[in-house]
């Protein structure tokens, strides 16, 4: 997959210089805020993302990116509407694939105990801790 990267609005209030960016890969979703001497650039992967909140105006929308980590969210403002809903489709789609991914790499089965899916040559089950 391409990286796909939205750019706030220079109509909105500290970007008119230097639009915040979000930019989603495979991997991780990154907010990059450039400045007249520097970058500052903030990521989440992908698998640690908790929720994507977007708050809608007349206008413009505000996003935030929250972590399961406890780490600070990401926040960018002034993006369009239709970004905004991208942004957290693109997220969404990408939790998904990588579920169903990890769940289909390799043989498993249910234990017996607990009835999570665990790998076929298990000897404990990660989630109960029992012998299985």
């Amino acid at each position: 997959m391409e990286p796909e990267t939205f750019a706030a609005s220079r109509l909105t209030s500290g970007n008119a210089l230097f639009p915040t960016q979000i930019i989603v890969t495979e991997h991780s979703v990154l907010r990059r805020k450039r400045s007249w001497l520097s970058v500052n650039e903030e990521s989440i992967g992908i698998r640690n993302v908790a929720s994507v909140n977007i708050l809608t105006g007349v206008i413009w929308s505000d996003i935030r990116i929250e972590s399961t980590g406890g780490s600070n969210s990401l926040d960018s403002h002034g993006h369009t509407k239709a970004d905004a809903r991208r942004i957290k489709e693109l997220i969404e789609t990408l939790q998904a694939r990588d579920v169903v991914g990890s769940a289909s790499s390799g043989r498993t089965r249910q234990c017996r105990w607990c009835a999570e899916l665990i790998q076929e040559a298990a000897k404990v089950c990660r989630f109960c801790g029992r012998d299985v």
